[in-house]
């Protein structure tokens, strides 16, 4: 429903918070399609912790107990070393 609000309220900016958390991977997968459709033309901020939400991001920005961690293109954080390439491969390892 909020997706549907969105579309036709047209806005510019668009920030959803952990929008896939609760839903099962398959309901997550058709929330991603209809999300890319949501977003497209307009900036988003995306806040997930949901590594697979992180993965479409064109920016990621890791926050640690407040701070900014990291930032920058998932692929590239997650070579890092940092905080999100822990959690990346801890999140690959189970998917794999």
């Amino acid at each position: 429903m909020a997706l549907a609000r969105a579309h036709l309220a047209d806005p510019d900016l668009l920030v959803l918070d952990e929008a896939t958390s609760s839903v099962d991977p398959a309901t997550e997968v058709r929330l991603q399609r209809a999300l890319e459709q949501v977003l497209s033309g307009r900036t988003s901020v995306a806040i997930a912790h949901r590594l697979s939400t992180a993965e479409a991001a064109d920016v990621v920005v890791v926050v640690d107990a407040g701070r900014v961690v990291e930032v920058g293109p998932a692929a590239e954080l997650a070579d890092a070393g940092g905080p999100y390439s822990r959690l990346h491969r801890a999140w690959t390892a189970q998917h794999v």
